[in-house]
């Protein structure tokens, strides 16, 4: 059996048209990681991740709708943010961030790193969801 270009070209269409097909199919059944406060490093930085902790504080921004949280775990604190989109997006839910003060929550959202200090980016009302 002789292989030619046609027939490398077939095989490779037909494993590239396989891969998109089971990306489609399981990329719904992928979740960030779940990870404890003492846990995260500066390696971490731009990854997709959830905490689970007691929301201890929420401060609004002098110059933005942009919101400012303290996360407490058990294990460490962390500083999140949310910017003026996610609170959009809460306030037309009712649920303002000021709601989720000294409540266990659930927050997924991306690691950043900013003025030396580690801290997660709520991107959507759907980040961040209070938990029994």
């Amino acid at each position: 059996m002789e292989i030619t270009d046609e027939k490398i070209f077939k095989i490779a269409l037909i494993t590239t048209l396989i891969g998109i097909v089971g990306l489609i199919i399981f990329s719904g059944f992928i979740e960030p990681k779940e990870v404890k406060i003492s846990e995260i490093d500066r390696s971490m930085i731009e990854e997709e991740v959830v905490i689970t902790g007691v929301i201890e504080s929420v401060k609004k921004s002098s110059t933005s709708n942009t919101y400012f949280l303290e996360i407490n775990d058990g294990t460490g604190k962390l500083a999140g943010m949310m910017f003026e989109s996610t609170v959009i997006e809460l306030e037309e839910l009712d649920t303002p961030p000021e709601m989720f003060l000294n409540q266990k929550v659930r927050v997924s959202g991306t690691l950043t790193e900013y003025k030396s200090t580690m801290e997660i980016i709520v991107s959507n009302a759907n980040s961040i969801k209070i938990v029994n």
